[in-house]
Formats: C-alpha cells, sequence, structure tokens
C-alpha cells in the first residue's frame, strides 16, 4: 500500500484551517492542521512531514519566522505560503527563506492541489538528479560546477544565469521547464521584466547550441520550454 504524502497546514483561520484540511484528505494527502505557528513547530519537530503549507499572518509565531525554525531543522522540505497579501516584499521575504512556492489568498482548491502535486513534482525530480553535475548534449559537455559548455578543445563560459538555467533545462530534460518556476527559481520574482530576461538568455543558449542538431529548446506556449535531447 502507497504511503500517503503527509503535510503540515499551519492556518489560523479555523473555517478556512478545516476547509483545507478536509479537501486535502479528500485529495489523497495526510493532513495535519495548527492553529498557529507556535503549535504547527512543536507539531513538526513531533513528526515527520513531506511539505509544509503556512499562512504568513499567523499569532504566536508568523509563517515566515515559522518557516525559519524549520529550515534549521530540515534545509529540504518543501514550504507552500498562503499570503492574503500580494505584495511583492512579502514574496521576496518568502522565496529568501527557501519558500518553494506562494498562493495568494483567495485562491482555488484546485490551484492549490496543482501547486502542491507541482512542488513535489519537483523536488522529486531535484533529489534524483541533484548529485548529476555533468551533463551530456549531443557533442557538448555541460559542467554545472565549472559553469562551461564543452565541445573537445573549444570551450565556453557560461554565465551564472546562463549556466542556471541551462542546468533546470537538463535537470527536466525532454519535459516542460515550467517558466514560472524557473523564474522563481534563478530570479526570484516572476515578473515581466524578468520574463523579459530569462527570454534573452534562453536565446543565448540556443545560440551556443545551435550547432547540435540533436540538441533543442523549445517553446512551450504558455507553459515554459523543453529541452529536447
Amino acid at each position: 500500500m502507497e504511503q500517503k504524502t503527509k503535510l503540515l497546514l499551519a492556518e489560523d483561520d479555523e473555517n478556512l484551517g478545516l476547509l483545507l484540511k478536509e479537501y486535502l484528505i479528500a485529495k489523497g494527502f495526510d493532513a495535519e492542521l495548527f492553529p498557529d505557528g507556535e503549535a504547527a513547530y512543536k507539531g513538526f519537530m513531533k513528526d515527520h512531514f513531506d511539505i509544509c503549507i503556512l499562512d504568513v499572518m499567523m499569532p504566536k509565531k508568523d509563517g515566515f519566522t515559522l518557516a525559519k525554525d524549520i529550515r534549521i531543522v530540515n534545509e529540504d522540505i518543501p514550504i507552500l505560503f498562503l499570503t492574503a497579501k500580494n505584495m511583492k516584499e512579502d514574496v521576496l521575504e518568502g522565496f529568501k527563506l527557501g519558500a518553494d512556492d506562494y498562493i495568494t489568498k483567495p485562491f482555488s482548491m484546485e490551484e492549490l492541489i496543482f501547486r502542491i502535486e507541482a512542488i513535489l513534482r519537483r523536488t522529486s525530480q531535484e533529489s534524483q538528479s541533484s548529485a548529476q553535475q555533468v551533463f551530456t548534449l549531443g557533442r557538448y559537455t555541460f559542467d554545472t560546477l565549472k559553469q562551461t559548455l564543452s565541445e573537445g578543445d573549444n570551450v565556453v563560459k557560461l554565465t551564472t544565469k546562463e549556466s542556471d538555467l541551462l542546468k533546470l533545462l537538463c535537470q527536466n530534460a525532454n519535459k516542460v521547464l515550467e517558466r514560472n518556476y524557473a523564474l522563481k527559481s534563478i530570479w526570484i520574482d516572476d515578473n515581466y521584466f524578468n520574463a523579459r530576461s530569462m527570454d534573452v538568455y534562453i536565446t543565448k543558449l540556443r545560440k551556443h547550441l545551435k550547432d547540435e542538431e540533436s540538441v533543442e529548446i523549445i517553446n512551450v506556449h504558455g507553459k515554459g520550454y523543453k529541452l529536447i535531447m
């Protein structure tokens, strides 16, 4: 029997918290609800969880403080913030603390499930591929530590953003790399200007790889990019 994904839910709005918990359980998760940040931290220390969903505005210990405390104990557990204010400062603060995603209230239950599943899928892929530092792209060798793309004696030094973006594409080779995820992972904020910047870097990577016919970076309309190789 497959073990259910165990989810820590910290939400001080009792009605919303119970509604979310019931919905998550109905969708096959093992969800445990805590009414404030302090109770959630105690619960986290007592049990094993696979993902944390934290409301930002909570009594006793707010979501950001709770996330900091959780990160001291566990650097890798995925964290999704629930925020009532779609303020850039809140979003940036969340990502600085190592958040995987955020969702602004009010939100649909379907969107929450989609975000949770996307995070779990990504973190699962990352844990499998994070140990890999060197990727082969046709005739090219991409070294993520050295940030180089080489073909024999011909070595191209990539910028940090080029390297980070190519690494994400390699980790998701032949699958869609979600645009927003790439933006949040590398640029922290998925605003219009950063999105335009990412398009420029995709163009640069295509130029670096243009002589290798077996490798292609394609646009997936409305979703993101796909590295085909």
